[in-house]
């Protein structure tokens, strides 16, 4: 029975010890963290977080909404389909700042101008977000990511005593504008997201758009006010300190560029449809490679946009040049003989790719400047296989 007594005691004991840790010391403070690009293209944009630390408890706490698991069901298929979960996850400090010393990438702390009360509830927000029926979301690359989460957390949990202004942004741009900032050294990587994205990221972006990016997020808060219980205005950031400092790394050149390797494939198309004139002849190999990668590109195109979640997919003008009915096509230029139809389907290509260069002109949609070559070689063979019919017929 004595024994029974002690270990229900010592259990209130511990409850009541942890129930105290959520009521955090006058010495605590919150803090925006904000981390620079790395290396790897998943670490191209740089990454937000939020920091806990109170000195008195020993609590010295990361929250990071940008983390997923692999091992979920059915992962990638969700990331295909654009349904991807992501979660917060919690750290100690040291432990997620070990990880950005050994990727060579700077980070910096921004101490919000909270009373203790305010942090209090940040606190509580990110304690509760962070239990296992919470801390999920789905998640989306421009509304909803690591960094917008940490604007919108702050608002939700400040209400009216927060306000964020975006007057320190002069630009104009969009989103794919925004994305090329930070992709110029991944040109493969930019080059598939040209692909991939439609022409719902060629408008303008709003000011606060730009906070999908932790470095306008780091802006932002610097700019921000906060109203205290007296009506007075402070900024919201207290102090900034830089935890890390990364040294620079030189950007190399690659020979096999997209456009580069683009530019060697359109010359091959274009010495073939000249060797192809002098000859009178039509090598077929070229005919099914170009209709056949055009066409899976355009069925890929077509499923991001239609059978998909993802926002920015929508409305790609890529399918133009990429034609997913070449796909089937591609199968039948192998024929000695092609099909009447055959050249007014080529004469419709052709108007296709011409549509793709206005549509660029215009702003509509703008396109990978790699794809050039490309679009040149493409119009010159189409042209060539329109005429091919004249120069048989003739023979």
């Amino acid at each position: 029975m004595y024994k029974k007594r002690l270990l229900l005691f010592i259990l209130f004991f511990v409850f009541l010890q942890l129930t105290a840790q959520q009521k955090l010391s006058p010495k605590a403070t919150v803090s925006v963290i904000t981390c620079g690009p790395g290396n790897e293209l998943y670490t191209a944009f740089g990454h937000s977080a939020f920091r806990v630390y109170d000195p008195v408890l020993g609590i010295d706490k990361v929250y990071n909404y940008g983390t997923f698991d692999f091992n979920a069901p059915n992962f990638y298929l969700n990331f295909a389909k654009g349904k991807l979960i992501y979660q917060l996850s919690t750290s100690s400090f040291n432990r997620f700042i070990r990880i950005y010393k050994y990727e060579n990438r700077w980070v910096k702390a921004q101490v919000l101008n909270l009373t203790i009360t305010d942090v209090q509830k940040v606190y509580a927000f990110l304690e509760n977000n962070a239990k296992p029926k919470n801390k999920y979301y789905r998640y989306d690359f421009f509304y909803n990511n690591c960094a917008t989460k940490i604007e919108d957390i702050i608002q939700q949990v400040l209400k009216n005593n927060v306000t964020f202004s975006y007057n320190y942004i002069k630009t104009n741009k969009t989103h794919r504008d925004l994305i090329a900032d930070y992709t110029h050294n991944f040109k493969w990587a930019k080059f598939g997201i040209d692909l991939a994205l439609g022409s719902v990221i060629d408008k303008k972006a709003t000011k606060k758009d730009y906070n999908f990016l932790p470095d306008y997020i780091f802006k932002t808060f610097k700019n921000a006010i906060i109203t205290n219980e007296n009506n007075q205005d402070k900024p919201l950031v207290k102090r900034t300190s830089t935890v890390i400092s990364s040294k620079k790394t030189k950007t190399t050149y690659s020979l096999f560029s997209p456009f580069n390797v683009l530019l060697l494939l359109s010359l091959l198309i274009v010495f073939v449809t000249y060797r192809n004139y002098k000859s009178k002849r039509r090598t077929k190999f070229i005919d099914f490679v170009l209709y056949f990668s055009t066409g899976i590109i355009g069925v890929i195109v077509l499923l991001l946009w239609f059978a998909t979640s993802h926002t920015a997919t929508y409305k790609n003008l890529n399918f133009l040049w990429a034609f997913a009915p070449n796909l089937i096509v591609s199968f039948v230029v192998l024929k000695n003989k092609l099909p009447k139809w055959i050249f007014i389907y080529n004469k419709i290509l052709v108007v296709l790719v011409a549509l793709t260069f206005i549509v660029w002109i215009l702003k509509i949609q703008v396109f990978n400047f790699a794809i050039v070559p490309l679009l040149i070689a493409m119009i010159i063979r189409y042209d060539y296989l329109i005429k091919f019919r004249k120069i048989t017929t003739t023979n």
